[in-house]
This record gives structure tokens, C-alpha cells and sequence, in this order.
């Protein structure tokens, strides 16, 4: 059998292969898919992906598959590990950290102002994939960042480094990298002036990046080699596809809850009531990463924020024993019904790190309300993406718990009767993700057929 394309999506803990068909034509089709254990801890992903790809051909009945083009994202390993740095935090800082998180990065450190012995230490440990460097708005501040640039040149640390600062640096920086040897990437300031954030240039370029200099799992050089085009960082692949499903149905959240982290992607302006009473600005498209939320490497963590007792009262069971025997797949309804409260309480966590909040403050003119943070309030659809929301046998309740975790209204997020529920029934948003790199309206296409709204 023969397919257009072949999409690996290599995660922490399950590696996929999806088939797609007809994207030139009128009507592509997702075709299949195989699943299998991702293989770090083999020294090889390599394994894991072939027999994924075997479990497909499976899956299919065929004897043999061939393929036109293969595609891939990867969050193994840590997926695009990045550190970023800034001049202020809530600045330029800040904005760096949007824009390495919305690319798909995993942020290891953000820093704020000149790097000290003990930041470069901790980078130089942290042995990212990335650096991120920016500071100063355009004709404001220039020495920070070149005093970092220089810091950074003068260490054994050797990943690429991403400059998005002060316009007016570019040749010194330049300079600065050359003479040491070192890759360096420009782009344009994630912070040009007060109050603007332009973090897409820098997400773009990080993208380029990590293609260039790909992840560091074991076996991802010879998956490399599989690949005829990009390979992104799968978080970011999501929101690549968050993205294109906005312009197709508006304001958004898309929630996925994985094995080692739960990331929440939204994208909306926000409403024009909260807009007035913003402190700082917040990106159209933002994703944060809850590094301590997942469904099988943090489980444990993630059960013992929620209590045990708590969960044993949900559940009606003692949870304690369920931990002595615990699979990347559920495999009693012991651990199935765990693993389903764990689910919920992952995502309504992350939702509320997510949205922003109204804050209120006291001064000679009385009380006056802010709003901090990302506002979701104009938000319509929830998007339930990764495992867990996609292949759990109660996954629709567990989604309609989630819409109402503002029922007491303390977040900026709308109220349970305004949303709507899309699923990504096949598992393939982050598939589509990368294939709208080459291929924008048959992804399109595929997402208007396979994110279906769910009827509860």
C-alpha cells in the first residue's frame, strides 16, 4: 500500500504514525494509525518508531506500506529544551519566555538582567537545546545584552543562541558570536517598545532552529535521516494547529494532557471589556506547560497535589495500591478510574495557571480592578487533544467537569453554557500541525473532518 504521507509524532512516553491521502486533491483522508512505547530508555527511538510504523501496516492489513513524504515532531527527551533571557522580567524577559513556550519549548530557566556565575553554571547544567536572548526595547538599552552575549561566548556552553533583542545590536552581537565560533540566530525584537509583544519572528526562527539542530533523544540523528522535511517540536506542532483552527472557528483552548506534562494552547484577543483593564500585554496564541502534570511520569506528583485521600474518596478505592503496578496505558479498571480523576484535575490546574485573573487594589481613589494575566474570557470552543482526552472510555464527562471549573468565577475564563466541545477524534492535531507546513488547505480540510464537536 502506498500513502501520501507518513507523520511521526515521537512523545515522551508513546510514539505515533499517522497516514494521510489525497492532500492534493478535494477531499484528504486520514487513513490510519500505529502505535508503540517510545524507546529512550532502548538508547534508540529509532525502535519505538519502527514498530510503530509496524503496528500501522498492522492496523491497515497490508503487507508492505511505502510512503511519498515523512514528517515528524518530537517532545522525546525533553523534547526543545530552551533557557531565555531578558533585561526586565515582565518585560523582555517575559516576552522571550512566550515566545520560546509557543514554539514548543520546554523553558528550564528564565533570567532577568546580567547573567551571574551562578546563571551561566546553571545553564552549562541545564545543556539546553536552545538559548534564547533578548533585552532592551529598539533604542533603549544595549548593554545587558551584549554583557550576555559576551558571558554566554565565554563558556563551554555551545547550543545555537536566538538573539530577539535592541535592533541596534545586531552587528555587535554578530561579531560577537563570530569571533567565538559560536551559531548564532537573529531575529527581530520579541519587545520593540512599551507594551508590545512580537514574539511570531521568534517562534518562527525557533522553529528553523530546532530543525537544524535537532533534539538530543538517543536515535533521533537516524530519524533524521527517515525525514524529508521539518521536523517541530510537537507542542509547537499543536499550536501551529491551534492557530489554523482559529481561523476556521474563532476564539479557542485546546487542552492536552500527556504523559509528562499538561500544555494549554489558547488563542483569542481576549474581550474588549478585560482589555481595558490589562496591566501587561499577553500574545494572541499562548501555550503554557505544566511540567508537573502528567499522566504517567508525574502521576504520582499530580495525585499527591490533589491527596490521596481526596482521590480515594472519588474514586472509592485506596490509592496507594494502584502506584505499585502503574502503566504508561491503564491496565485495571483500578488504575482506569484513577487515572480518569487525574485527568480532570491535570487540566482544570492548568487552566487555572493559564487564565489571568481580576485583581483588585486600594488607593485614594478607592478600589480599582486590574486584570493580570491571559484573558479567556471571549474563548468558545475547548479543543481536547493528547491521550488521555482523546482515548479514555469517559472522556466526554471528564470534558464537561472541565467547563465548569469557573463556576465561582474566579478566573478569566467563560462560564460552562458559552462553550462548545471539540475533539480531536483521531489523535492528529499535532500531525496536522506539521502538515500544514507544507501542505496549509489540506490540513485545514482534515481538521474541519476529524475535530469534531462532541454531543454530551
Amino acid at each position: 500500500m502506498r500513502v501520501d504521507v507518513l507523520i511521526a509524532e515521537i512523545g515522551s512516553t508513546t510514539t505515533i504514525v499517522n497516514a494521510f491521502n489525497g492532500l492534493n486533491g478535494y477531499d484528504p483522508v486520514f487513513v490510519g494509525f500505529g502505535a508503540a512505547t517510545t524507546t529512550v530508555s532502548e538508547g534508540d527511538v529509532q525502535i519505538g518508531l519502527i514498530n510503530a510504523m509496524e503496528d500501522l501496516r498492522r492496523n491497515l492489513g497490508v503487507d508492505g506500506l511505502d510512503y511519498d513524504r515523512f514528517l515528524a515532531s518530537s517532545s522525546a527527551a525533553g523534547g526543545l529544551r530552551m533557557t531565555a533571557h531578558g533585561l526586565i522580567y515582565d518585560m523582555t524577559a517575559k516576552a522571550g519566555r512566550e515566545a520560546a513556550l509557543g514554539a514548543g519549548a520546554n523553558i528550564q530557566l528564565t533570567t532577568a538582567g546580567k547573567l551571574t556565575p551562578d546563571d551561566l553554571a546553571e545553564i552549562e547544567a541545564i545543556d539546553p537545546n536552545l538559548i534564547l536572548l533578548a533585552g532592551g526595547t529598539d533604542y533603549g538599552d544595549r548593554e545587558t545584552a551584549l554583557f550576555n552575549a559576551k558571558a554566554l561566548c565565554g563558556t563551554n556552553i555551545h547550543a545555537p543562541v536566538i538573539y530577539c533583542g535592541n535592533v541596534q545590536n545586531h552587528a555587535a552581537i554578530r561579531n560577537i558570536f563570530d569571533n567565538a565560533g559560536r551559531k548564532l540566530y537573529i531575529t527581530e525584537n520579541v519587545y520593540p517598545k512599551l507594551d508590545d509583544l512580537n514574539v511570531e519572528p521568534a517562534r518562527k526562527l525557533i522553529h528553523q532552529a530546532f530543525e537544524e539542530h535537532i533534539t538530543k533523544a538517543p536515535g533521533m540523528a537516524g530519524v533524521r535521516n527517515l525525514v524529508d522535511g521539518a521536523i517541530l517540536p510537537t507542542p509547537g506542532a499543536v499550536m501551529e494547529c491551534a492557530n489554523l483552527l482559529y481561523n476556521l472557528i474563532g476564539d479557542l483552548v485546546v487542552i492536552d494532557i500527556g504523559g509528562a506534562t499538561t500544555d494549554i494552547h489558547s488563542v483569542t484577543a481576549g474581550s474588549e471589556e478585560i482589555a481595558i483593564l490589562q496591566t501587561s500585554p499577553e500574545p494572541p496564541a499562548k501555550r503554557t506547560v505544566e511540567g508537573d502534570l502528567g499522566m504517567y511520569v508525574n502521576a504520582r506528583n499530580l495525585a499527591e497535589m490533589v491527596g490521596f485521600d481526596k482521590l480515594a474518596d472519588e474514586i472509592k478505592m485506596p490509592i496507594t495500591p494502584i502506584f505499585e503496578d502503574y502503566q504508561p496505558v491503564p491496565q485495571s479498571p483500578g488504575q482506569l478510574a484513577l487515572v480518569h480523576r487525574l485527568a480532570y484535575h491535570a487540566a482544570a490546574m492548568a487552566i487555572s495557571r493559564h487564565a489571568g485573573v481580576l485583581r483588585h487594589t486600594y488607593g485614594p481613589r478607592g478600589r480599582q480592578t486590574h486584570a493580570q494575566g491571559k484573558d479567556l474570557t471571549a474563548v468558545r470552543h475547548i479543543v481536547a487533544t493528547g491521550g488521555a482526552l482523546t482515548r479514555l472510555p469517559r472522556r466526554h464527562s471528564i470534558m464537561a467537569e472541565i467547563c465548569n471549573i469557573n463556576a465561582s468565577g474566579t478566573i478569566l475564563f467563560p462560564k460552562a453554557p458559552q462553550l462548545q466541545i471539540l475533539e480531536d477524534s483521531c489523535y492528529i492535531m499535532a500531525s496536522l500541525g506539521v502538515l500544514a507546513k507544507a501542505h496549509p488547505q489540506a490540513a485545514s480540510k482534515l481538521l474541519q473532518k476529524y475535530v469534531v464537536v462532541t454531543r454530551l
